[in-house]
């Protein structure tokens, strides 16, 4: 069996897109900048939060004292309305739970910044003692590049052979590749299946209980 399973978490532990969609567009309002419908806002997520605001703004616009401002204006927001409608995806407690009680170890890897990044997996998950969870950070590279599955491993103490990664978009999966660590992509997040293929998941699973049955049955 695989020893840890470390999970991406907007899309794949949590669906986070409301609350993330009102926080972009109220520092876009605020700035005198279109907003847009939270449909779109998938198509903006999983590169971290500055590439969101990015995203969101007019091409004209993308320059860095606009995404600096409005990244403010962002973090002030979303940190006090960032469990507002986000929950975990169905099946997700269980699984934790499960995974848990069978002894494997369980970390977060997110592009999302840290202090929310902590404060959402603790009030959504209090009974769940994951090893470690890795936000963004300065001085760290967001995914895809490896360096927060290193610093995940550095704690976690566990072989690269025995660590599954968890995610919904083609950036874990290349996160996952890039660490060489095996990769599992969900269905039921921000991505599509044909990215996750376009990405050379490893596996593929359409419900979270297929997670557990791959880590258990793992060699």
């Amino acid at each position: 069996m695989k020893k840890l399973v470390i999970f991406d978490l907007d899309g794949t532990l949590i669906n986070s897109i409301e609350d993330l969609g009102h926080a972009a567009n109220y520092a876009l309002s605020k700035n005198g900048f279109p907003t847009h419908s939270l449909a779109s806002y998938p198509f903006f997520v999983g590169n971290g939060v500055r590439n969101l605001i990015r995203k969101a703004l007019p091409e004209e616009n993308r320059n860095d004292a606009t995404i600096d401002s409005l990244l403010k204006d962002f973090k002030e927001y979303y940190d006090e309305h960032n469990v507002d409608a986000t929950k975990p995806y169905d099946g997700i407690m269980d699984l934790l739970v499960r995974l848990q009680d069978e002894g494997v170890k369980l970390a977060v890897a997110s592009n999302k910044y840290q202090r929310a990044t902590e404060k959402i997996v603790s009030h959504l998950f209090p009974d769940i003692n994951f090893v470690s969870v890795q936000g963004q950070q300065d001085g760290v590279n967001v995914k895809p590049d490896p360096s927060i599955v290193f610093n995940i491993l550095s704690v976690a103490l566990v072989p690269k052979a025995s660590v599954l990664y968890v995610g919904d978009s083609g950036v874990d999966m290349e996160t996952a590749r890039r660490a060489c660590v095996d990769s599992v992509g969900v269905t039921w997040g921000f991505r599509s299946e044909k990215e996750l293929n376009e990405y050379h998941a490893d596996q593929i699973v359409h419900r979270a209980s297929d997670i557990f049955d791959i880590v258990m049955a793992a060699d």
